[in-house]
């Protein structure tokens, strides 16, 4: 029976898939210190630790406390200290804080991943639809945390003043500045975006629907930064007549005057990245810009940030797993847009800010319970972003995805693709 269920697991996709999910996490985090895993930089980040136990604490709360497993907590206290936003689950530290938890220390972290595991995996066989479900669920919430995590530490090592690298790979060298955007056109009159129902998709991708476009085009490819050092060296961050109200409010206060993570130096501007600081790469992506610097840009450039349906009707029919993405720890970097023609940089390098609201579809539902809270409370205050950047785990996004943060947010891989109305 035993040799049965080993069969069983190794022959079944969605344990692959969990085994595989989880190793990811472990290897990025591979290379941290206890001290580096521990601290938070700033209240939207999270320490590389948390991440590590929440999205233990989702399979443990989730899967094996509430379908049927005969399953006892690791530690009681981690319900407490791990749960993030769901309200249904009772109380929880709070999220600005998380950096004060030095302990559990980051070994017994990894040791209750292991626990979790273990009583997962021996677990699926048996699950039912619904839990199998919660699984795959959990998986692609992974994938997020994932993502979460190398921006978070990034924007930790950002504020160090040796600028540490937590890997060391050598540089490709810069690639010429392209040649200016090309223009496409895009879909008009009524199209349909939304989940088509085939394969994994998180709640708030459907339901499918029309909606109708007016005549558009969208770039070739990324805004560059040698395209943003130019928006830079013309005053872009100090025009008020560039920018949304609230961006305006939101730059003075903040002192901003270039993307985040740029450093100008003796010798013109640098970038710090996962690899460290160096020279700005000018045919690379624009990353780390917030909704407001992108709207000032486009406009900047005569141009609009695209919609959400505009982008997703270009991108469907384009493959998702393209581009540069998030395959193993490594290096995890915007690079220049390969040759050719038509849309490029669809998916990967970095999320391309829209200038649609994230709001629920026609039709939308939440789902009942505790997973209800995943996406829908957070339809208020957040703008969309489509793609998938460098640091997306491969196979994670879609055309249909919805990417939302507020518009302020900027330590995340964020650029701009533009579109102009014909």
């Amino acid at each position: 029976m035993a040799a049965r269920l080993d069969q069983d697991r190794a022959v079944d996709p969605l344990a692959g898939l969990f085994s595989r999910t989880r190793a990811l996490t472990l290897a990025l985090a591979e290379p941290l210190s206890d001290g580096d895993a521990t601290v938070q930089s700033m209240p939207d980040a999270s320490p590389a630790k948390w991440h590590l136990a929440h999205t233990s604490w989702f399979f443990e709360t989730f899967v094996l406390r509430d379908c049927g497993t005969d399953h006892a907590p690791f530690d009681p206290s981690y319900h407490f200290l791990f749960n993030s936003y769901y309200e249904v689950e009772g109380e929880r530290y709070a999220r600005a804080r998380r950096g004060m938890i030095t302990r559990p220390s980051l070994n017994a972290v990894r040791a209750y991943r292991a626990h979790v595991d273990a009583a997962v995996t021996a677990a699926l066989p048996t699950l039912g639809n619904a839990a199998r479900t919660l699984v795959e669920l959990g998986c692609y919430h992974e994938a997020q945390h994932q993502e979460l995590l190398l921006t978070d530490i990034l924007h930790l090592f950002g504020e160090n003043p040796t600028t540490p690298a937590i890997w060391d790979h050598a540089r490709e060298n810069p690639a010429p500045v392209p040649r200016p955007v090309e223009w496409i056109e895009g879909r008009r009159g009524l199209v349909e975006i939304g989940h088509d129902g085939n394969g994994f998709a998180f709640d708030c991708e459907g339901p499918r629907h029309r909606v109708h476009l007016a005549p558009h085009a969208l770039a070739d490819r990324l805004v560059i930064n040698a395209e943003w050092r130019a928006f830079v060296d013309d005053g872009g961050y100090a025009r008020p007549e560039l920018w949304l109200s609230d961006g305006w409010v939101w730059v003075q206060a903040e002192g901003i005057e270039a993307p985040l993570h740029w450093r100008r130096g003796e010798n013109g501007w640098r970038q710090f990245a996962l690899d460290g600081l160096h020279p700005l790469h000018p045919a690379a992506p624009v990353s780390h810009i917030s909704h407001y610097e992108a709207d000032a840009y486009a406009r900047w450039a005569d141009a609009r940030l695209p919609t959400e349906a505009e982008w997703e009707a270009a991108a469907q029919g384009i493959d998702p797993a393209l581009g540069n993405q998030l395959d193993a720890a490594g290096p995890v970097r915007p690079r220049a847009a390969p040759a050719g023609s038509g849309l490029r940089q669809m998916f990967g390098d970095v999320w391309q800010w829209t200038g649609s609201a994230y709001l629920p579809y026609p039709g939308f539902r939440a789902a009942t319970g505790a997973v209800g809270e995943y996406n829908g409370k957070f339809m208020s205050g957040q703008m969309v972003l489509k793609g998938a950047s460098c640091a997306t785990p491969r196979g994670t996004s879609r055309a249909s995805y919805r990417n939302f943060f507020p518009p302020s947010t900027r330590w995340q891989f964020t650029g701009v693709r533009l579109a102009k109305d014909l």
